[in-house]
C-alpha cells in the first residue's frame, strides 16, 4: 500500500464506523483485563458467553480469587484452555492485590509482568481502559496488516511497529478496531469478501476473490 493510500484507507473505514468498541463485553477495567486474557485463543462471543456467568458472581481481584480455581474453572470452561487461563488470571489477581492495591496497572511493564498478559493483551488495556494510541495486533490485524500492504510483517510485532510508523495521528487512538473489525467480518481468512470491501481500491491483494461469470 503506497504511503499516500493510508489516510482514505483510515478515512474510509471511519466512516462507515466512527466510534468502534472492543465487542468484549465489560464494566471496568478489570473486567476488561481479565475478558482480554481469557481470549486467547478464543472468540469474543465465547468469552462474553462465559463471562455474563462469571462477572455478575465476581468481577474484582479479591471476588475471582475467593472463587478458587475449581469453582473459576467451572465458569469458563466453555472457554479454549480455560484450566490454564483460571490459573494465570487468579495469580494475576493475587499480584493485583498484592502489588497494585487491587486496580490495573497502566504502565505496559506492569501490565506484561501478569501472568497470561501479553504484549497484544497490554496494548488491548492501554487503548481501550486508558486510552493510548496502541496496537493490539491479533490474527485480524495481522492479516489485514499483511494481506493489505498496510503494514506487512512476519511477527506480530513487526506489525506493530510497522503500524506505529504508518498510521496517521488522527487514527491512531480507533486504528485496531477497525482493522480487527475488517478482519473479522470483510477480510476474512478463508474468503475474504473482496466485492463488499470499502477500501478495496488500495489494497495491495485486490481482488482475491473474482465475480462469478453470468450464467
Amino acid at each position: 500500500m503506497k504511503r499516500e493510500d493510508v489516510e482514505p484507507f483510515f478515512a474510509t473505514l471511519r466512516a462507515a464506523n466512527p466510534q468502534p468498541t472492543s465487542e468484549l463485553e465489560y464494566t471496568s477495567v478489570f473486567e476488561l483485563l481479565a475478558a482480554v486474557l481469557l481470549s486467547a485463543q478464543a472468540t469474543d462471543v465465547g468469552v462474553n458467553k462465559a463471562t455474563r456467568r462469571l462477572f455478575p458472581v465476581a468481577n474484582t481481584p479479591a471476588k475471582i480469587l475467593a472463587l478458587g480455581e475449581e469453582r473459576l474453572a467451572e465458569y469458563i470452561k466453555t472457554i479454549g484452555l480455560y484450566r490454564n487461563k483460571a490459573k494465570n488470571l487468579l495469580a494475576t489477581c493475587r499480584i493485583l492485590i498484592e502489588q497494585h492495591g487491587g486496580q490495573v496497572p497502566r504502565t505496559r511493564e506492569a501490565l506484561e509482568a501478569l501472568p497470561g498478559v501479553g504484549r497484544k493483551t497490554a496494548n488491548v488495556v492501554l487503548n481501550v481502559a486508558f486510552g493510548e494510541p496502541t496496537f493490539a495486533v491479533d490474527t485480524h490485524v495481522f492479516r489485514v496488516s499483511n494481506r493489505t500492504g498496510l503494514a506487512p510483517g512476519n511477527t506480530p510485532y513487526e506489525v506493530e511497529l510497522k503500524l506505529e510508523q504508518r498510521v496517521p495521528g488522527p487514527y491512531r487512538a480507533d486504528a485496531h478496531h477497525w482493522l480487527i473489525l475488517h478482519g473479522r467480518y470483510i477480510c476474512q481468512a478463508r474468503k475474504p469478501l473482496c466485492l463488499q470491501c470499502a477500501v478495496s481500491r488500495w489494497c495491495d491483494s485486490f481482488p482475491l476473490v473474482q465475480p462469478e461469470a453470468d450464467e
